[in-house]
């Protein structure tokens, strides 16, 4: 029987393998980084939510350098995954709409990364900007327009712009959507595509200004 008094040992706590606690830092990075970014936020800071010392940061990672290099590489090769395993539909509407959806989806569920992402990534970071992500995902959209403009008549090589100005567009749209959250994805992606879709299938095979023409007749 227990004497009065007498403190029952503390079960001890598991001990991390090296790889628990390398995945726990980069959670925390991950949650530190979207509410702060890369310079708000501190080796230290890291270090004591995971109830370790600085050591053991550098041990890992080498400091919040290393830490958020892979934090900014999952995401972007999350959202890359997600974007090109959406283009599979056999039309070519199809795809835009599955991109559409797969960014929007990335953005709801994958908060935290998108604001990582969307910052702009630091040099730290070693892969690249917000920018050059969304031009990596617009290269995957370019084949798409080029076959359309084929079909239609127009210049093939002017794919690659407009697949600029269509990812770009989503993903803006999804930054201002990501605070907001109305109204539903599905609604956005109807609205984004509508736009982008109705605009490309009457586009001018040469366009131009108006006002500029207009000036151009009255000197």
């Amino acid at each position: 029987m227990e004497a009065v008094g007498e403190k029952k040992p503390r079960p001890r706590r598991k001990r991390m393998t090296g790889k628990e606690r390398r995945e726990q830092l980069l959670g925390i990075g991950r949650e530190l980084f979207a509410e702060r970014g890369f310079d708000g936020t501190s080796i230290e800071e890291i270090a004591a939510r995971a109830g370790v010392s600085k050591p053991v940061v550098y041990e890992h990672f080498g400091g919040k350098e290393g830490i958020y290099a892979v934090v900014v590489d999952r995401e972007m090769q999350k959202l890359l995954g997600m974007v090109g395993e959406s283009l599979t539909a056999d039309h070519a509407r199809g795809k835009i709409e599955n991109a559409a959806l797969a960014l929007l989806q990335y953005i709801e569920e994958s908060s935290q990364g998108f604001r990582i992402l969307a910052r702009d990534s630091h040099a730290a970071s070693g892969t690249g900007s917000f920018a050059s992500l969304i031009s990596d995902i617009a290269t995957q959209v370019e084949h798409i327009l080029a076959e359309e403009f084929k079909r239609r008549g127009y210049d093939p090589k002017l794919a690659p712009m407009y697949a600029q100005s269509l990812v770009g567009m989503v993903a803006l749209t999804g930054q201002w959507w990501l605070e907001v959250r109305k109204p539903k994805r599905e609604v956005v992606a109807a609205h984004l595509v509508n736009l982008a879709w109705n605009g490309l299938s009457d586009l001018d095979a040469r366009p131009r200004l108006e006002s500029v023409s207009r000036k151009r007749r009255s000197e």
